[in-house]
């Protein structure tokens, strides 16, 4: 599957999502597209639109990450969150995925991303 990885760019995203996320199975099953990887920035709009998945990172509020989780919704592309069991997110969540997943770790991250993935495919 082709999977967009949305996040706040206000977040150590590069060691607590990029960097678990490409020393994962999850990396060799899937191709996984990360926003600022390589220090890019990049339009996601098409990306997303050609994706199967969005996986959103959503401990912490984006208002560019609300704007490419209402593409991936008005296009149809099923979105999974996640969130840190530290941080509340948005209740405006569940208006757009029913899987809305906790985690407490990196290691607890993966496992229940791939569940999810698995039950996306």
């Amino acid at each position: 599957m082709k999977v967009f990885v949305s996040h706040s760019s206000g977040c150590d995203f590069i060691n607590n999502l990029y960097k678990p996320l490409r020393s994962s199975q999850i990396n060799k099953d899937h191709k996984i597209f990360l926003p600022h990887e390589n220090n890019k920035n990049v339009l996601t709009k098409d990306i997303i639109k050609n994706s199967d998945v969005v996986i959103a990172e959503v401990s912490y509020s984006s208002t560019g990450q609300g704007i490419e989780l209402g593409w991936a919704n008005i296009f149809n592309i099923p979105i999974i969150c996640i969130y840190q069991n530290t941080t509340k997110p948005s209740g405006s969540l569940k208006y757009i995925t029913k899987t809305i997943v906790t985690y407490k770790d990196a290691e607890e991250m993966i496992k229940k991303l791939t569940d999810a993935l698995d039950r996306s495919s």
